[in-house]
């Protein structure tokens, strides 16, 4: 079993990652249950998105110790890396991450939102990024599945940018995956 939370801030479009994770799961015969929380400002404030995946029933669907951590915005990673099981994974996002809190884990810093800014002249592509990145590194579910659980989500005539963004992603979390 697999728990992981998405965090950031609202409008980064992290609650839609976490429902494209889950589906991918899915289309691969596994159980996977998504939640998420934000603060009252919604835009701008921090926001969390849940994800767990298992081959077996999953109980509950809160993750109450994740085994991955994805930190796009420095409040976020002050918030959530309590959450994160000693020897898990964080992935930062180091374009708004510059400080890390001291924990027992592998830290996979990473310019997410540099690279969507850079690459797609567009800092809203870093969610599906960041989705490439998770996958590239942890091999959580296939790059087929993933592929395909975003182009059913994203908006229509979006879907080049998005692959792209996802590639760059895949690559990224490849390069970096024992960084």
């Amino acid at each position: 079993m697999w728990q992981i939370s998405l965090s950031g801030t609202g409008g980064q479009g992290l609650i839609l990652a976490g429902i494209i994770l889950a589906e991918a799961a899915i289309l691969e015969g596994k159980q996977a249950v998504q939640t998420q929380s934000y603060g009252p400002e919604a835009r701008g404030g921090a926001s969390k998105s849940e994800v767990i995946i298992s081959d077996q029933v999953i109980d509950y669907p809160k993750v109450l110790t994740a085994d991955l951590l994805l930190a796009m915005s420095q409040e976020a990673c002050a918030k959530y890396a309590g959450i994160l099981k000693q020897g898990g994974k964080l992935i930062v996002d180091t374009t708004l991450v510059k400080e890390i809190p001291a924990i027992d884990a592998s830290i996979l810093r990473l310019p997410i939102t540099q690279t969507a800014r850079e690459q797609l002249g567009n800092p809203m592509f870093a969610n599906i990024i960041a989705l490439g990145a998770l996958v590239g590194s942890t091999g959580l579910v296939r790059e087929h599945s993933l592929i395909q659980a975003v182009l059913s989500r994203v908006p229509k005539g979006t879907e080049e940018k998005n692959q792209k963004a996802l590639e760059l992603g895949f690559d990224l979390g490849r390069s970096r995956q024992n960084g």
